[in-house]
Order: structure tokens, then C-alpha cells, then sequence
């Protein structure tokens, strides 16, 4: 980052013994089945907001690759670390990382004994302006010794991990920056490798102008880099068969004409052949890709009406094990004989309310990490063995919540005013009759991206108010293909906002909700979209909340023209709304007929606070009913419990002022 820039507080190890804290903060018995039927539906029992605002206990649990080891981010009194279990000759040893003021991003078991990590914090560059920074380091297992990776050396990102060593060793392949300033050389990342047990590095790949990812094979091969030319909006894509060949150009894309680069997704073992995503049909799919000619070849697995996510490698990391993919809700298809076997036993276990899903295995895969859970439950991670074929208890997510099925959830489907066809996500207050209920409608944010049948703090804490509570995938939403992608062009604060309204017609008409107790709630582009319903269509609906929502798109644009590839950014945002002063609810504080909370994080990088900022100030010009609540630490991402809780208790009093339950 250049002279006097580093990442924040130094991270503090603590290695310690006894009695596990996950099974110390787990409420179930440490073998147990998974509920296989609910009881009979009752009226939910009020639970205090605290319990839906604590972050998740546990996150993203990994076995280590011998099986003995766990390494989780947990959740103790409102603040987060990494924990490595250790389970050896039935003792139980706990290391525990603190990552001090820096971010906890993401975790990898590198070998039996070392782990990599990668971290992340705002830092200070010249002139004071500040910037989020990337690093990862080596962290031993037993919590003793960390190992920076490239710190002194690195700029902006300096945590792009391309591969782990599959054979025992404790070697990775490390992408980073040198350099913040695009006319230095060092500002394209180089490719090292990396020792994790000694932080010592060497080059492997030098950096090349306009490539700013790299990718590598299963044998940790660096194979390819992609890259990108703001100018001209050309994307290119260079490729070598092995490392003794060098890097040539094998593709160039027109941004401008809408085209695409054949990326390959996974290197197969064979040399030459690879999978890819395409959508030329439509639909993200799995096609097999001949790097020598870039031709694809016939479709390896796709979902009907829906896009495919992503995928599982094999254990040699050449292969594929299975597709992720979500319809109603997140799903994996296996392709592995072995991991199809284990699918199904984990199904039909659980139930079709619940879902089973595999998270982590080890090496041998006869030790698993599987989620349990439900749109109408947090999950609980249970730890599982071929060898007794028995589910233990590792941690439930969300401890002050009933096991019992709380608001249930299901998808809908209506057609919004011109036809097309659009999927919600709704919930409903347990044990009360579907029947003119006070209505909550929450877009998502993005606008690319979607609601799903999933565990929803908000919803679910708005459901146990007494609130139905809808989550629409408005058209522009992600995961239903091109053509449902492309009408949502243009269309920010338009038809986008339509579909919006058509949902509590449709829920009007149907006589779940009561049409004169609506309120619509949103965060990031939901929360534009509260803004513009509170603006636009303010007859429609009691009150508005928007959390961390954008008031102006201009400005969104200046703030964007300070980061990488901004052309490209403004000239997306110009196709999906030609006019930023007509679809800007900033222009039209005179406008605004109903009572709207804004809520915003001082600390937010995504969406500056002086969206909320200059909104609260028109709105108070003009003389219109509103709160505005900055919160001093708050980021994008509701990352701190004390903010979640803030959020929810100001919902929770502007809702019973303006649209009670």
C-alpha cells in the first residue's frame, strides 16, 4: 500500500483446553437426530428482538483434512473468531484467533496443520483518503503462530488465493497487488507461492498489464488470466496448457456488443478440455469447453427456468462432484455415486421441511459436516461419521430460538401487470389465518440477486410481530435467466417498482393482506426502493424503512468514478436507468406522502451515508414525517450484533407508530 500503510490491530492467539465452546453453547444433546415432524401449529410465543438480532454462532464450519479438526468463525458476546476444535483420542482442544480490528473474510485448511486466512480493513493512503485493504496470512492449528503472507509487499488486495496443496504440504498460490495506482506496474497482480508454515514466498507468475485475475489448475498450475480494458470495455482472456508454455491471448470480448469471454471454469484432467458456464440458451448452464478450438461441446447439467450457481470439484480436484444450483431455495445436484448416497440419507432423515446440506469433508470423505435447518429455523451444524452413521450436535446458529418451527415460508408465484411472471418469497405469522394481515413487503437488494426459502432474521422477526411479510424477485433479479435479467433494463423506479406494487395486489386480491396496512421495508437498493414507494406511490402504503438505500443516483455515480473500471460501472447503471434525476427520490422530497425511517452505517463503503445524509435533509426541508438514525459503526452488512439490534428495535417502535401489527 506504500509507505505507513498497514491493516489494523494485531491479531491476538489464544490456545486453550476443555470442554468444546461449541457444545458448551448448544442447547441439544451431543447426539441427537434431526426432528423428523413438527407439532401441531400454535400461535407463535413473542420473543424478545434480541434473539433475531444475535449473529450466527456459527459460520462456515471445515474439516481439516485428516478429519480431526474443525475451524469455524464463532460468535461470542457479539463479536467474532476464528476457532479451530481439535478432537483427538475423545479430548477436545480449542484454539481461538482474534482478528482485533480487522475483518474475518474467509478460511482455508491448507494442511493437517496450517491453515490460510484472509483478513481485511480500512486503511489510511496518501491524503488520508480510505480504502479497504486484503491480506491473508498462515495461522498454525494449535493457535500459536501466524505467519503475514506478502504484508510488507502487498497494496489493496493481497488475499487472492488461487490453490491449496493437495499432497500434505503446506503450500498455496497467493495472487496480490503492489502497487494502488493503475500506472504502476505493480498495480496488475503477480502470482506467488507461498509457504504457509514460514510466510516465505517466491514469484511463480509475473503480472501483466490489464489482467487482474488469475486462475490455476488443480496441480497448482497458473493457466489462465483474465482482463479488462476500461477504455475500450474489452475483456481478454490469455491461456497457457502448462507451465512451460507461455501465456498467449486466446480471446477477446466486446463489451460494447454484449459479448462474452468462454472462461473456463474447471480444468478437467484431460489435457485441452475444461467446463464452462454458458447462457447462449438462456439459462446459466455446465457445457463442456475445448480450450484448443473454444468450442463447447453439449451440456453438462442444467435447471429448467432457473441458472446454475456453481460447482463441487472431485477429491482430485479434475473432476466434478456436483452442481450447485437454487430454484425455491439453495440445492446441490451430485454427481459423485458416493456423495448421492449420502444425500438421500441425509433427506430423508430431516424431512421435506427441513433441508440437509453438506458443507465440509475430510480427505478419506467418511467424516462430514452437515447444516440442518429450514426457511422457518435457523440451522444447527451437526458433525457426522460413516463409521456409526450417527448426527452430533456441533453448534445451532441462533441459540435463543426455539427448535420448533417458527413463521413458515413458500413461494409464490403472480403475474405482474404486463404479464411476466414473477417469484415471491412469502411469510406468514405462525398459527394466525392467512386472512387481511397487516403486510410487510421487503425487496432485495442488488438489484441483482434474489430472495429464496431461506432463514431470514428480519422477515422472521417481523413475522413474529404479527406481520405477512413478502420478499418479491422483482424483475432485474438474478438466478431466472437473460430475458427475465434484461426487462429489468432501464426499469429502476419504473416497471421494477410495479412489480413491487403488483405483489400486494396480487396479495390483496388472494385476502392474505389487508390492503390499508402495507408498509414496504428495504435495505441497499430495497432501500431506494422503500424511498421511491414512499415518493411515487405513497398512497399505497402506511409508512417506509430504508436502511443503507440510495437517494441519488448521481451522486452514486461520482462516488462509483473513484474506483476501479468505473466506465464500465456508469454505463451498466445508464442502461438500467436512463435518467438518474427522474428515478432519484432525493429530486422530489415534496413528493414523499408517507412517514419513511432512514437508517444508515457512518461506516458504510458500498452505499455512502450521505445517501441517507441528504435525503433526511430534503425530506426536513420540505416539512415531511421521517427519523433518520445514523449508526457510528455501522457498515453495509448489519456486521455488528449491536446494530442489528438498533435496526430491529427502530423497526419495531416506527412500525407501531405507523402500521401496528
Amino acid at each position: 500500500m506504500g509507505k505507513g500503510r498497514r491493516l489494523g490491530a494485531a491479531w491476538l492467539l489464544i490456545a486453550a483446553s476443555g470442554a468444546a465452546v461449541m457444545a458448551a453453547r448448544a442447547q441439544e444433546p451431543q447426539t441427537a437426530k434431526p426432528p423428523t415432524a413438527d407439532a401441531p401449529a400454535i400461535a407463535a410465543k413473542l420473543l424478545p428482538v434480541e434473539a433475531f438480532a444475535e449473529l450466527p454462532f456459527m459460520e462456515g464450519p471445515q474439516l481439516s483434512p485428516d478429519g480431526n479438526k474443525i475451524a469455524a468463525k464463532v460468535a461470542l458476546n457479539g463479536k467474532q473468531f476464528l476457532v479451530i476444535l481439535s478432537m483427538v483420542n475423545g479430548e477436545q482442544k480449542i484454539a481461538r484467533i482474534t482478528p482485533g480490528d480487522n475483518d474475518l473474510n474467509w478460511w482455508r485448511w491448507v494442511n493437517d496443520d496450517w491453515l490460510v486466512l484472509g483478513i481485511g480493513a480500512e486503511v489510511a493512503v496518501d491524503g488520508g483518503e480510505k480504502w479497504y485493504a486484503t491480506r491473508a496470512i498462515g495461522a498454525s492449528a494449535d493457535g500459536t503462530k501466524v505467519n503475514p503472507l506478502g504484508w510488507k509487499v502487498a497494496a489493496q488486495k493481497g488475499d487472492d488465493l488461487l490453490w491449496v496443496a493437495k499432497d500434505g504440504s503446506p503450500r498455496i498460490v497467493l495472487a496480490m497487488q503492489r502497487s494502488i495506482y493503475l500506472n504502476d506496474a505493480g498495480f496488475w497482480p503477480d502470482v506467488q507461492e507461498a509457504d504457509v508454515s514460514t510466510g516465505k514466498m517466491r514469484e511463480i507468475v509475473p503480472s501483466k498489464a490489464s489482467v487482474g485475475d488469475w486462475y490455476a489448475d488443480a496441480t497448482g498450475t497458473v493457466r489462465m488470466g483474465l482482463g479488462y480494458v476500461d477504455a475500450s470495455r474489452q475483456s481478454l482472456l490469455y491461456y497457457r496448457p502448462s507451465d512451460k508454455d507461455g501465456f498467449r491471448l486466446l480471446q477477446v470480448a466486446n463489451g460494447r456488443k454484449d459479448e462474452n469471454l468462454r472462461a473456463p471454469a474447471l480444468f478437467l484432467a484431460e489435457p485441452g478440455k475444461a467446463l464452462a458456464y454458458d447462457d447462449s440458451s438462456g439459462f446459466d448452464e455446465l457445457r463442456a469447453l475445448d480450450m484448443t478450438k473454444l468450442t463447447l461441446g453439449d451440456p453438462v447439467f442444467y435447471v429448467p427456468g432457473y441458472d446454475i450457481g456453481g460447482i463441487i470439484t472431485d477429491a482430485a480436484g479434475t473432476g466434478l462432484a456436483g452442481v450447485r444450483f437454487t430454484d425455491t431455495r439453495e440445492r446441490v445436484h451430485w454427481i459423485d455415486p458416493a456423495m448421492i448416497d449420502l444425500q438421500a440419507q441425509f433427506d430423508k432423515a430431516v424431512g421435506a421441511s427441513r433441508f440437509a446440506r453438506i458443507v465440509s469433508w475430510d480427505r478419506a470423505r467418511d467424516r462430514f459436516i452437515v447444516e440442518v435447518g429450514g426457511p422457518d429455523r435457523p440451522s444447527a451444524y451437526y458433525s457426522y461419521g460413516t463409521d456409526d452413521g450417527t448426527l452430533r450436535v456441533l453448534a445451532r446458529t441462533y441459540e435463543k430460538i426455539p427448535v420448533t418451527g417458527q413463521a413458515p415460508v413458500r413461494s409464490i408465484r403472480y403475474k405482474a401487470r404486463d404479464g411476466l411472471e414473477i417469484e415471491a418469497v412469502l411469510t406468514l405469522p405462525k398459527g394466525r389465518e392467512a386472512k387481511n394481515l397487516p403486510l410487510i413487503l421487503m425487496p432485495h437488494g442488488g438489484p441483482f440477486a434474489r430472495d429464496l426459502e431461506e432463514w431470514d432474521w428480519i422477515a422472521q422477526f417481523l413475522a413474529n410481530r404479527g406481520y405477512a411479510v413478502i420478499q418479491p424477485n422483482y424483475r432485474g433479479s438474478s438466478g431466472y435467466g437473460n430475458a427475465f435479467a434484461a426487462k429489468g433494463e432501464g426499469q429502476w423506479g419504473l416497471a421494477m417498482q410495479d412489480d413491487l406494487n403488483d405483489t400486494v395486489d396480487h396479495l390483496v386480491k388472494e385476502g392474505i393482506a389487508d390492503a390499508r396496512r402495507v408498509c414496504i421495508v428495504g435495505a441497499s437498493y430495497g432501500g431506494y426502493a422503500a424511498m421511491r414507494g414512499a415518493q411515487r406511490d405513497g398512497g399505497r402504503y402506511r409508512c417506509a424503512i430504508s436502511y443503507a438505500g440510495v437517494s441519488n443516483l448521481g451522486a452514486m455515480m461520482r462516488y462509483d468514478s473513484h474506483f476501479l473500471n468505473a466506465g464500465s460501472r456508469r454505463a451498466w447503471m445508464k442502461e438500467q436507468a436512463p435518467d438518474f434525476k427522474a428515478v432519484s427520490p432525493i429530486n422530489y422530497a415534496a413528493s414523499f406522502s408517507t412517514p419513511i425511517l432512514l437508517m444508515h452505517g457512518k461506516m458504510d463503503r458500498r452505499v455512502p451515508v450521505d445517501q441517507s445524509r441528504d435525503m433526511a435533509e430534503k425530506l426536513k426541508a420540505a416539512g415531511k414525517p421521517y427519523r433518520y438514525v445514523e449508526q457510528p459503526l455501522g457498515d453495509h452488512f448489519f456486521s455488528r450484533q449491536e446494530d442489528r439490534l438498533q435496526f430491529l428495535q427502530e423497526m419495531e417502535a416506527f412500525l407501531a407508530a405507523n402500521n401496528p401489527a
